[in-house]
């Protein structure tokens, strides 16, 4: 399965546009991890587990996109947008989403 943020892929033609497919990866705040977070903001430098955390995101969420294009019998998902956000829930906590969208094709041999 190719996975591109482009609209083509190079010495490929698009033969048939098979849907847009979507992934969402959802986190919880972590008591330990937005504490220790918190200091790092205080004295400067930057937040490792958030970043590991986003990044471990991202590549569930690409490979949530391959699942979904491989059911429509796709080759490859091209398009691709990551985008990455937070929903407050309440006072205790914080949701870190991460989307993946794209377009599921199938190429020609």
């Amino acid at each position: 399965m190719i996975l591109s943020t482009t609209d083509v892929i190079q010495g490929k033609i698009v033969q048939s546009y098979l849907g847009i497919v979507t992934a969402e990866v959802v986190y919880g705040s972590n008591f330990l991890r937005d504490f220790f977070a918190g200091i790092r903001d205080v004295i400067g430098g930057r937040t490792g587990s958030y970043e590991k955390l986003f990044q471990e995101g991202q590549e569930k969420a690409l490979d949530k996109l391959k699942e979904r294009g491989r059911r429509l019998g796709a080759d490859a998902v091209i398009g691709i947008e990551i985008d990455t956000g937070t929903i407050n829930v309440d006072q205790s906590g914080v949701l870190m989403l991460i989307t993946a969208t794209g377009t599921a094709v199938k190429l020609s041999q």
